[in-house]
Order: C-alpha cells, then sequence, then structure tokens
C-alpha cells in the first residue's frame, strides 16, 4: 500500500490531534476540506488508520506507578498462549501486552495505584493462574511513548502480523 505526501501529512496532523475539525485538518495539509475528507475516509478505508482514542493522564486517573512484567508460559502450547492472552488483555491493570519470544513468552505493562498494587497485580493476579511458571517484574520510573508514528518508507519491506 503506498502512502504519498499528502497522506503522511494527514496522518501526522491526525497523530497529533484527531479531534481538529476537518476545515482545519486541509488548511494545515494544504488541500480542499472535501480532498481531506476523502483521503482520510480512504486511509480508515485502507486500515491505514484503526480508530481514534483519549491519551489518559496515568497520574492524573490515579494509577502513576507503572512496571513490565515479563511471563513465562507452561506448557508453551497454542491454546494455552492464548487463553493466557486474552485473559490478561481484559485485566484492568494492563494498558499494553506483548507476546513474545525468548525466555518469557508474555510482556505486560501495567498501571496501578502504588508498588502494592503491582505486588498484588503479581500475587493475586499472575500466579493464581496454573500455567504461569515465572514471572519478573521490572518498576517503570518513566514512560515515554511517541505520540506520532511515521509510515515505512515504500523502498523497505513490510511484514504483516497474521489475521486473527
Amino acid at each position: 500500500m503506498e502512502l504519498d505526501a499528502l497522506d503522511l501529512a494527514l496522518l501526522r496532523e491526525l497523530q497529533n490531534d484527531a479531534r481538529q475539525t476537518n476545515r482545519d485538518l486541509a488548511a494545515k495539509t494544504g488541500v480542499s476540506p472535501s480532498t481531506s475528507l476523502e483521503r482520510v475516509r480512504l486511509l480508515r478505508e485502507r486500515g491505514v488508520i484503526t480508530g481514534y482514542h483519549a491519551a489518559l493522564d496515568l497520574d492524573a486517573a490515579g494509577r502513576p506507578v507503572q512496571a513490565l512484567i515479563s511471563v513465562r508460559i507452561r506448557p508453551p502450547a497454542r491454546p494455552v498462549i492464548e487463553g493466557f492472552r486474552e485473559w490478561a488483555a481484559r485485566l484492568p491493570e494492563v494498558i499494553g501486552l506483548f507476546v513474545t519470544s525468548g525466555t518469557h513468552d508474555f510482556l505486560l505493562h501495567i498501571a496501578v495505584s502504588d508498588v502494592d498494587g503491582v505486588y498484588a497485580f503479581v500475587i493475586d493476579r499472575l500466579t493464581e493462574r496454573r500455567e504461569v511458571a515465572d514471572v519478573q517484574t521490572t518498576m517503570a520510573y518513566e514512560h515515554v511513548q511517541s505520540r506520532c508514528i511515521e509510515p515505512a518508507s515504500p523502498d523497505r519491506p513490510r511484514f504483516s502480523r497474521r489475521a486473527r
């Protein structure tokens, strides 16, 4: 899927402020409002734009303590891995989940109100699961997240995830 300079400009602007009006978006990217509207619609239809959301300040939301928790699952069978993934993704403390390779099968990013919340999550949630063989917790002092992701350039090979 080729993205041209206008697509990239629209994506950049929407990532900076998805609530701006189409008229403002068009002005910032130097096109007519009808062109902006149509191109954004096409980006959604092609699956480049998957949704819009509100970004929360974790401190203001009462969840200032973050941790990264590596989890090893046994036995390493597809149904066990998929079952754990679905369960963990629904937990309110989990704000990010990665299925990984290597020593551990998952990396969970959690946000809780205090250090006791991290302990309770590990002891009361994770270790209650039979398939959890090992857990390693790393406290996060700071989380810097890119708010604007540039699509890959057309000359680099692209890999897609398997369909779910």
